[in-house]
């Protein structure tokens, strides 16, 4: 591939797995991908349907010799193409149980992988993943987007850089209320999926926003978790997964953590908020206001830092993840996209033939997806044991 002083003079060719008619995440990660001008879709297999999944490709701009009725056709026949035209990485917005047979595939195929959220079906699948991107030179992202936030990332600067002082509490929560009644029950496609075992795994609603909290709390403070005590709750009666949850986390440090999630909340929409207390200071923040944080001092007056590149507070990574002046409010699309930015950096680093980072990465990655299957398992079982304490430390999460 032609660079230029470690940056690639084209845009990266994007191959899309998911996102057809009726989908919500790939259209999101379709958006995000090309925000920056730095990536097209040249390629995709958008639905486990092959009529179907040619069908939607006119929406995304896919030549017709280039929608392919299923992943593995996609995977096998780009990889047979000259390396200038075949795609540079595979994108997956699919259900959770096809994640890792996807990644698999492009990964021993020499792709890099950008996948949604969370990385597996189960843990063991996760683990073996990692082993996949170890043994490979692939790039390796995970779209907890979330992370993107500049004012997210304002606050990681600032608590690893001791503004904060020792972390001793973390309360973390994502509050919907879309589950509330059983609308899986009409075909309604996000909720089917997401309420079947077979398709998103050991948790419901722990599973599918409750690891969005628990990752936001890791990605800002570092904290290494050590145990956790959880309780799910299936509140809509005959539904097979938790549309309700509460966990107690232990950190190294001696710092506790609470990580809340609910699918079934009267009139809540996607409300993920964090508040994070420190010896020398706390910081809140929340999603559906991502352009502000506030921080707070006894004694003095409360602080609101506003996501502005051009401020004197304004962090090295703040800073980086702005596109647009001030005022101009940025928030879901724009952090998912920071997700991808910054992935693409290491994609050009390994397409000129130099090193890249693969566990320290500001963007989520792999050790984190593993990190994130650990948290699922361990609150289901401790669950399933009446709130029993059990690890939660893996091996293999990021440190």
């Amino acid at each position: 591939m032609e660079t230029t002083n470690g940056a690639l003079n084209r845009k990266l060719r994007m191959g899309l797995v998911g996102g057809g008619s009726g989908a919500f995440i790939g259209r999101v990660h379709a958006t995000a991908a090309v925000l920056d001008n730095r990536a097209e879709i040249v390629a995709g297999a958008l639905s486990s349907n092959p009529e179907r999944a040619k069908a939607s490709a006119p929406s995304y701009a896919i030549p017709d010799d280039r929608a392919y009725g299923s992943y593995q056709e996609m995977i096998d026949t780009e990889a047979s193409l000259p390396e200038d035209q075949r795609i540079d990485f595979v994108s997956i917005a699919t259900p959770n149980h096809t994640h890792f047979e996807v990644a698999k595939a492009a990964i021993e195929k020499g792709f890099n992988v950008v996948c949604d959220k969370p990385m597996t079906f189960d843990l063991a699948q996760a683990e073996e993943l990692v082993k996949l991107v170890e043994g490979s030179d692939v790039v390796f992202a995970l779209t907890h987007n979330y992370t993107g936030n500049p004012l997210v990332r304002q606050a990681r600067e600032m608590i690893l850089a001791g503004e904060l002082g020792e972390i001793q509490a973390i309360r973390s929560s994502y509050i919907q209320g879309w589950l509330r009644t059983r609308i899986e029950e009409s075909g309604q496609k996000q909720s089917a999926w997401r309420t079947d075992p077979s398709k998103s795994g050991a948790a419901g609603a722990f599973g599918d926003i409750g690891t969005h909290a628990y990752n936001l709390a890791r990605y800002m403070t570092g904290l290494i978790p050590e145990q956790v005590s959880c309780h799910l709750k299936v509140f809509e009666e005959g539904r097979q997964l938790d549309d309700y949850g509460h966990a107690v986390i232990r950190f190294e440090n001696g710092g506790l953590g609470t990580v809340t999630a609910s699918q079934i909340s009267h009139g809540r929409e996607n409300d993920l908020f964090i508040e994070i207390d420190g010896t020398k200071g706390a910081i809140q923040w929340r999603q559906e206001e991502p352009n502000a944080m506030i921080f707070r001092q006894n004694g003095k007056p409360h602080q609101i830092y506003t996501r502005d590149p051009n401020a004197p507070h304004a962090s090295e990574m703040h800073k980086a993840a702005c596109r647009i002046p001030a005022g101009h409010p940025e928030g879901y699309l724009e952090a998912f996209a920071n997700v991808y930015r910054f992935a693409f950096d290491a994609m050009a680093k390994r397409a000129s033939g130099e090193d890249f980072e693969k566990r320290e990465t500001i963007y989520p990655n792999v050790y984190d997806g593993v990190d994130g299957m650990n948290f699922i398992q361990q609150c289901v079982a401790s669950s399933s044991e009446g709130g029993a304490w059990l690890p939660l430390k893996h091996e293999a999460a990021r440190r």
